[in-house]
This record gives C-alpha cells, sequence and structure tokens, in this order.
C-alpha cells in the first residue's frame, strides 16, 4: 500500500520533471539547428551560406564555369586524381568526373582553356563551348621546371588579358639567413621569392624562359587581376620569428602581429623587398630587417614599393578575388576578397584567421578599412591541427554567389545574399 501512495504521489512530480527534459532537447536541438545555419559560419545580415560539397580532400583553389560546373584543385590526388569536377543544382553538388593525375594549388580558366599547376609545372586543358575539358588524359605542358625546394612550394597563377601568365615561386627559405650568413645579399632572389611572366599558350617554357615580373616576394598563394585598372595584384606571406630571432628588439606581442600580411598591386620589375624588408602595420612602415642592421625602429630603404593594404601577422592570406557580380549590395563590387587560412605562430597569443574578409576598394585601389566577411570556419579550436575547416580558395558563381573552399576537410561552401 504504502507503495502505492507514494507512487501517486510521484507520478505528477515525474511528469513535470518528463515535461521539463523534453523541453530542454527540443530547446538543444533548437540551438543545434541554429548553430548549423549558415553551415556554421557568421555572417553579415542578408547573407546565408551552405556547404555544397563536403568531404572532398585537400581542396585548394577553385573556378566556376557559367554552366555551373565547379574545377577544384586537391593539394593531393584523390583516387588517382588531382582535379575534382562538380556539377551544382541549387545548393547541391554531385561528382561529374576527376581528372589530372597531379595534385597542386593554382586553377584559372581563361581563353576557352583551363589552367592548373602542380609545383614544378603549369598545364592547360582545351575545353569545349560548355566548358568541359575536351581531353583530360593529354593536358598541354606550358611551363616546366619551376624552381620547388623545402617549403612554399604551391605555384598560384593567373592570367592577364593581354595573353600572359603569372606564377609565384615561393620563397624557400623563412628570412634567407640559412643561405645568406654573411649579410651579402639573398642569393635565392633570382629563382624564388618573386612572381614569374609566361606566355599562356607558348608550350614547354622553363623558369628561364620567363620574366622575374616583380621580386622581393617571399610567398604569394593568394593572386588576382584586377579588372577595374588592368593590374595584377597579390596577397604576401610574411616572415616569422622576430621574437625567437631577436628578442631584445621584439616582444612576443609583437613578434606575434608583425609582420604584416601585404597586398601588393605589382607593376614590372616592382621589389616588395623580402628579405631584407618586413611592413608594420601598426606604424604604417617598411622597416629594415633585423638580418640586415634593423631594430624594430630603423626604417626601410624607400626603393622597396609598399603595399597598398595590410593585415595582422600570420593569418596566411591563400585567396584572392575581385568581386565583378551585382548579387550582392553595391559597396562590394570591385572590392576583393581574401581566405585567410589561419596561423600557427602567434602563441602564446591567440591564434587567429581562419576566416574570409572584404576589402573596400575605390578606382581601382583599396579603400578604407578591411572587415570580417565570413567567419567560425575554424570552430572553437583556432589552430591549425583542431580547426574544422581552413579558407583556401575563392571563385565567383555566374550569378554572384561566393564560393570558398577549405583544405582541412574539404568543404566547398556557397554564399548568397538576398534582400
Amino acid at each position: 500500500m504504502k507503495t502505492k501512495k507514494l507512487l501517486v504521489l510521484l507520478l505528477p512530480v515525474l511528469a513535470i520533471i518528463g515535461f521539463i527534459v523534453l523541453n530542454a532537447c527540443k530547446n538543444a536541438d533548437n540551438s543545434t539547428n541554429a548553430n548549423d545555419a549558415n553551415a556554421g559560419l557568421t555572417l553579415e545580415p542578408g547573407f546565408s551560406a551552405v556547404a555544397i560539397a563536403e568531404n572532398l580532400g585537400n581542396a585548394r583553389h577553385l573556378v566556376v564555369t557559367p554552366e555551373n560546373d565547379i574545377y577544384v584543385h586537391l593539394a593531393g590526388k584523390k583516387n588517382g586524381k588531382g582535379i575534382l569536377v562538380l556539377h551544382q543544382d541549387g545548393d547541391k553538388t554531385t561528382l561529374k568526373t576527376s581528372f589530372a593525375n597531379f595534385g597542386g594549388t593554382g586553377i584559372a580558366i581563361k581563353n576557352g582553356y583551363l589552367y592548373a599547376s602542380d609545383n614544378t609545372e603549369v598545364y592547360r586543358f582545351k575545353l569545349n563551348d560548355k566548358d568541359e575539358v575536351i581531353n583530360p588524359d593529354q593536358p598541354e605542358k606550358i611551363v616546366t621546371g619551376l624552381v620547388s625546394k623545402r617549403m612554399h612550394e604551391p605555384k598560384a597563377l593567373c592570367l592577364d588579358n593581354d595573353g600572359n601568365l603569372y606564377v609565384n615561386i615561393g620563397a624557400y627559405s623563412n628570412i634567407c639567413s640559412d643561405f645568406d650568413p654573411d649579410k651579402k645579399g639573398c642569393p635565392i632572389l633570382n629563382e624564388a621569392a618573386g612572381i614569374w611572366e609566361f606566355k599562356a599558350d607558348k608550350p614547354n617554357q622553363t623558369e628561364s624562359d620567363g620574366i622575374r615580373y616583380a621580386g622581393g616576394l617571399r610567398n604569394v598563394v593568394g593572386l588576382a587581376w584586377n579588372q577595374q585598372d588592368n593590374q595584377l595584384f597579390v596577397m604576401q606571406h610574411g616572415r616569422d620569428a622576430l621574437h625567437d630571432l631577436f628578442p631584445q628588439y621584439y616582444t612576443i606581442h609583437q613578434s606575434a602581429e608583425l609582420p604584416a600580411e601585404c597586398m601588393f598591386a605589382l607593376k614590372k620589375d616592382d621589389n616588395a623587398g623580402w628579405p631584407y624588408v618586413y611592413y608594420d602595420w601598426m606604424q604604417n612602415k617598411n622597416m629594415l630587417g633585423p638580418e640586415y642592421g634593423g631594430d624594430g625602429k630603423k626604417t626601410a630603404d624607400p626603393k622597396y614599393i609598399n603595399p597598398v593594404a595590410a593585415y595582422p601577422g600570420h593569418y596566411a592570406p591563400d585567396g584572392l578575388l575581385f568581386y565583378t557580380g551585382d548579387q550582392f549590395p553595391a559597396k562590394y563590387k570591385n572590392g576583393a576578397f581574401i581566405a585567410f587560412h589561419g596561423s600557427w605562430n602567434r602563441a602564446p597569443e591567440p591564434q587567429a584567421g581562419y576566416c574570409v574578409v572584404f576589402q573596400p576598394f575605390k578606382n581601382g585601389m583599396p579603400d578604407g578599412k578591411w572587415e570580417v566577411f565570413a567567419d567560425g570556419f575554424a570552430g572553437p579550436d583556432k589552430s591549425p591541427g583542431g580547426a574544422a575547416h581552413r579558407p583556401c580558395g575563392l571563385a565567383q558563381g555566374p550569378d554572384g554567389s561566393l564560393y570558398v573552399s577549405d583544405d582541412q576537410k574539404g568543404s566547398i561552401y556557397k554564399i548568397t545574399y538576398k534582400k
């Protein structure tokens, strides 16, 4: 009897507890759904995002055709192929085909050809009238034998409107001190640390056949041709270890924030000054590098060009795109989007980057403060090993949508705007 009476008394209490738990679960589900909105990204009002592909592999740069096919270049091969072709239908994609027996980073479409690079070569594939590769197993080798040593090996590329191809050849050193112990001048500048220009339609060019278009650039992964002023723009990865190598001149905080990641507007024979120079975005000055007599206060020789925009240190800019579409609000037209891959070397300061930022432009040049456009790729752990996703490449779709690749887990994000 006592058990029955106790059960009768407990039933209302159990009912209340069950109601609370049920609603808590519903609220948790709603919270999860809310966090999953926009594919986990934080965007400005009016913008939305969806992950249209996942688990592709190390997706580096990409390009979208008028027919809504997406060419994605993988850092390495997947099932023996380095380029994936996705067909997009709304917010979903299907794997149409894959080809290329090489992985890499650079990829672009120009004048009926798809261009793609590995770490030492640049190839091109003829396209049909639907922007499909005609002979995927028979690419034409445009450039061969590019320098690729130790680090900064990816060959990012872009093309101008006059039949020229531009390729980054990254420095195979942080600051060249291992090749220039007597400080007589960095000996690797003749074959690396710059942008080389080649003919876009001439096969089997070697590095010596090209023109060293601009030098003093430690490593460039994001580069784009600005149609508004018909000029090459690049994003440089700045040097590392100011405090580690010169603690007498730089605090830990300064070493985390410096040097700036720099946007340069390049003309032929420009020299950005690496390894002799770095840019201090807090002082807004080109500084003399400590390996060559600098102390954090001495400015650099004015013969070296200044960046046209600068960003905090070690964010790692891997993608650059000039937005020419009409879908986004007017302020974005002809401005630049930059994909920051994220830092590894700001400790003990928090790691940072892992976002896409927007740089306003006016009359072909940066105008005003940059702003974070899309964030949240990394999740709670902003470190190379712990980040859920890391932005790398950028592309614009035929309807003006923005596409972002992730080379951590192989996702492709599509960002759209609706009034």
